[in-house]
């Protein structure tokens, strides 16, 4: 059967960190089951140079055709229109040499091209949503509405966002919230809009008890002095725009008083200077941090130090269609979670067995839930099989897989 011609498009670089976990583990499945990948991607600079040979070699092992352009970081707005012009004309030009059947858009930026290319040449087009673009963008401090320039830029998009919708062949959605927003609104045609729910999977091939290195694991004890009773908390991944760290540092305040020796573990490529700082403030001395980065391989065995692991994401709007990839790491590792409600499918996924959410950020609600961790026992097989029911790749790529076959029928 002749393989059937896909063109992705990520203005996101393959050789970001975010590029190699949810994009690449996906495009290598579908392409075992036939689909023939040509990817269109915006790579920043030194990323680039430092990662290119390795993920070249990884994608010609699969098959993939690779585009990489570069990013237009400055000036805003103007180096996007610039960046968007750069990704039109590759796709056209790669559409005249392979004809493809589907295009398959990451996000708003690459749906601009998308569904031009479905009004130009009728290919199928795929909008990937991955989130309320437009309302991360105002929500994340990114565009300030009271500047003329990025109000008219949100409205654009908020536009935009409506024809992406009501014209795609199929739409991508990370949480069952979003669909449920979305499937709400009046002003977009064709309702209820075809859309299926796939989460950010996790790479549990990886994430398992089974990556551990036993003999690493107790180098890092010795390292960072931990008794082996000793109450560990961590948190996995970069302190950017949506993760609170000040009700983090609370909750770990509140720990230590129950638990006087506990640490808190930062697995962090951060500076540790505005993690210490903000704890300093809080009268949380730094002998009870450990803030540390780790080689994307070794990080299960970093998270083995811990007993539990925490986030916090700011409950706002555009959060509601957002999937933290770190919750499937930690829940692969059968480790419990401790984690804040009101952001997307959060709330439905973690239950009492495989952690504590926690729906008002105080002490009093830190206290109850600290009460509730120590005093349960967490069964890692329950919490692995969920991982495995939510996050499994597979599930995913086998979701992707009917997409495909729907919309080329």
């Amino acid at each position: 059967m002749q393989p059937i011609n896909v063109l992705y498009i990520s203005y996101d670089g393959m050789t970001d960190p975010l590029g190699q976990s949810q994009v690449i583990p996906y495009l290598q499945g579908l392409s075992k089951l036939g689909y023939a990948f040509t990817l269109i991607s915006f790579e920043k600079a030194e990323r680039y140079e430092k990662n290119r040979a390795a993920i070249s070699a990884m994608l010609q092992q699969s098959n993939i055709g690779w585009q990489p352009l570069p990013y237009t970081k400055k000036p805003p707005v103007l180096s996007t229109i610039w960046d968007l012009q750069k990704m039109k004309q590759k796709a056209v030009a790669l559409h005249h040499q392979k004809q493809f059947k589907i295009v398959h858009c990451r996000s708003y930026i690459s749906a601009m091209v998308g569904i031009d290319m479905q009004k130009q040449f009728s290919v199928k087009f795929l909008f990937d949503m991955r989130g309320f673009y437009a309302d991360e963008r105002v929500e994340g401090g990114v565009w300030n509405l009271s500047n003329p320039l990025f109000k008219q830029v949100y409205k654009f998009f908020k536009k935009k966002e409506e024809l992406f919708f009501s014209a795609a062949d199929y739409s991508v959605c990370l949480t069952k919230k979003g669909v449920d927003i979305i499937h709400s609104w009046k002003h977009i045609k064709n309702q209820p809009i075809p859309i299926e729910v796939i989460p950010c999977c996790a790479d549990l091939d990886l994430f398992s008890e089974k990556s551990i290195d036993v003999s690493l694991l107790r180098q890092l004890k010795q390292q960072f002095n931990l008794a082996n009773n000793q109450f560990v908390l961590s948190y996995l991944g970069s302190v950017g725009t949506w993760y609170m760290l000040d009700e983090m540092l609370d909750f770990f305040k509140c720990l230590l008083r129950t638990k006087p020796d506990a640490k808190f573990l930062f697995i962090t490529g951060d500076a540790s200077g505005d993690i210490l700082a903000k704890a300093k403030s809080k009268g949380i001395p730094e002998a009870c941090f450990i803030i540390t980065p780790a080689p994307h391989k070794q990080v299960p065995t970093y998270l083995a130090l811990s007993n539990c692991s925490i986030f916090f994401i700011k409950p706002v709007f555009s959060k509601s269609a957002s999937s933290p990839t770190k919750q499937g790491e930690i829940m692969g590792m059968g480790m419990p979670h401790i984690c804040n409600a009101g952001v997307g499918d959060v709330d439905e996924i973690i239950d009492e067995k495989s952690g504590v959410l926690i729906k008002t950020l105080n002490d009093a609600e830190y206290e109850k839930a600290i009460h509730t961790l120590l005093n349960t026992t967490y069964d890692s097989t329950y919490i692995r099989q969920r991982a495995e029911q939510i996050y499994s790749l597979v599930v995913g790529v086998e979701k992707y897989k009917k997409i495909y076959q729907s919309i080329c029928r």
